[in-house]
């Protein structure tokens, strides 16, 4: 049965889009709500929400609000309306509240908080949208204190996140770096990581450039805030190398779904703090990718329950009872043009939204698109560069010291073959516990690939490449057997060409092997797996 069921006057004309007025959606929360006993933290949670309601209007709300029932309250544009639906193991409460803008007119904010409990989970959700005839919205995202209130008590909890913090979480051992790395690898997660570095100068080794509890404030529920101290920024760039990794006061937005290999421009996007500057821009940047994150990321209808939706089921529900107690015509009339007019406005939602998701796609696109062509662009210059060089006599990397110890080795193929060579997850793993002992061997072949190999690929050596010198006792030859595929930044490719020495001995003390494919996109040759024999089915 409907609980509190309502009447259904027209919807507000506060909500109604008018020609010259835009509404967009600016962030979704989703989590299960913590707590053994799901029914109790849905109550503390509904008490929440309805003192963030009262809070935004004027006057007292309805003693139907109390008891998380179905209500309307109408306060001059600060309107705050529920629906409260029950059936079965559902049970379902959402709220709606409608605030003006206090500085700038004609701008609505449009809060819809829902507490629903359906079998025997406890979830709240949330939703943040404003109404403006503005062009462009110059605002700050954040999400509404009702989000970190929930987060106090009764908690909120999201995929790997057993405790969603409403502030930022310092990275203080190794241990806690180990739980980091598991947590930015783990499938399972749900929220985006920002983690903010800590300059190797900085007076406070745990206070970063950028304000971590002013953003971990605006985006709790969006995402989780770690402060990491310069000491261990290495660790997280031994890991995955420097191009995904954070250090020197800079931040980078782990995205769910992130993996040792991903594409550096595929979204883990890093803002770089500005010196002598409060870094608000930088903040603003994070804040807004947590939030259209949040809207990209959960879906409407599963992840996010809108006032809307609940309203067109509870008139729905209505006019069914109607129906059914053989109510008058025009009662059933007066509910059937009641779901008509919620339907239309559903309908010029939906039209807005779309425009809004088709301009974060378009953004997004030629986000990605410019990412390519900078990538591009600096490999032609790389390559003239190279030329230019090459055409005064001089080697390109003559004067480059080779690593003595494997320890060194990833730094110096980051720091000397940027754009050229660029070593797998795997391949940085297989070093860091590799055998072989010619380490300086070693080097020189990646060098040979950065130079000799790479050279030829851009003029378009293919077959030709085969059994190719390195150096005496050491050549480029096609895997035959061995080639195997690979999963490298969302795509599979097939890995048929190593470096490998003379001999039959598999002794990981004497033989090499560098396994390697040709990236076209970004010029560059990509060391699948080194320095050892990799074992196959036929090998």
């Amino acid at each position: 049965m409907i609980t509190g069921a309502m009447s259904a006057p027209p919807i507000p004309s506060s909500y109604r889009p008018r020609s010259a007025v835009r509404e967009r959606e600016i962030l979704r929360v989703s989590a299960l709500l913590a707590g053994d006993d799901p029914v109790t933290s849905a109550e503390t949670a509904r008490t929440e929400v309805i003192k963030f309601a009262q809070s935004k209007t004027t006057g007292s709300l309805p003693e139907e609000a109390w008891k998380f029932d179905s209500f309307e309250h109408f306060a001059g544009g600060r309107n705050c309306y529920a629906v409260r639906l029950k059936s079965g193991n559902e049970d379902i409460w959402v709220v709606r509240v409608e605030d003006p803008d206090k500085s700038v007119a004609q701008r609505i904010w449009t809060t819809e908080a829902a507490v629903f409990v359906v079998g025997g989970n406890a979830r709240f959700s949330l939703r943040l949208a404003v109404a403006s005839p503005e062009a462009w919205l110059d605002i700050e995202a954040a999400v509404p204190w009702v989000v970190r209130q929930v987060i106090e008590a009764p908690g909120l909890t999201a995929g790997n996140i057993n405790k969603i913090p409403a502030r930022p979480v310092p990275v203080r051992t190794k241990v806690h770096l180990e739980l980091l790395i598991a947590a930015l690898l783990d499938p399972a997660r749900k929220l985006p990581i920002i983690v903010l570095s800590v300059p190797v100068d900085a007076n406070d080794e745990h206070k970063p450039v950028f304000d971590a509890r002013e953003l971990a404030k605006a985006v709790a529920g969006l995402a989780l805030v770690i402060t990491l101290p310069a000491k261990f920024s290495w660790n997280l760039t031994y890991r995955f190398g420097k191009h995904l990794s954070v250090y020197e006061g800079a931040a980078r937005v782990y995205l769910p779904g992130f993996t040792e290999d991903a594409n550096p421009f595929g979204g883990h996007e890093l803002v770089l703090p500005k010196p002598g500057t409060p870094n608000a821009d930088g903040l603003k940047r994070l804040r807004w990718i947590a939030a259209t994150g949040s809207v990209r990321r959960l879906e409407l209808g599963t992840d996010v329950l809108s006032f809307a939706q609940l309203k067109l089921r509870s008139l729905e529900r209505r006019q069914q009872e109607l129906v059914h107690s053989g109510a008058a015509e025009h009662e059933q009339l007066i509910a059937a043009n009641q779901q008509i007019a919620l339907l239309q406005e559903q309908l010029r939602d939906a039209e807005y939204f779309q425009e809004e998701f088709s301009q974060l796609h378009v953004q997004e696109q030629e986000r990605a698109e410019r990412a390519e062509a900078q990538l591009r662009a600096a490999g032609f210059r790389i390559q003239q560069l190279l030329a230019e060089l090459k055409a005064t006599g001089a080697s390109p990397d003559q004067s480059t010291a080779l690593p003595d110890t494997w320890d060194d080795f990833v730094d110096w193929c980051d720091e000397q073959l940027t754009g050229r060579v660029l070593l797998s997850a795997q391949a940085r793993d297989q070093i860091h516990k590799a055998e072989f002992a010619d380490v300086a061997q070693a080097a020189r072949c990646l060098l040979w690939l950065a130079n000799d190999y790479r050279n030829a690929r851009i003029e378009g050596a293919g077959i030709g490449l085969n059994d190719r010198p390195v150096e005496p006792g050491i050549k480029n030859a096609h895997c035959g057997s061995d080639e195997f595929s690979v999963q490298w930044q969302g795509k599979t490719w097939q890995v048929e060409w190593h470096i490998k020495n003379g001999g039959n001995t598999r002794e990981p003390r004497r033989c090499l092997r560098i396994y390697h494919f040709w990236d076209d996109a970004s010029q560059q040759a990509v060391i699948a797996s080194m320095p050892a024999h990799r074992r196959t089915g036929v090998s």
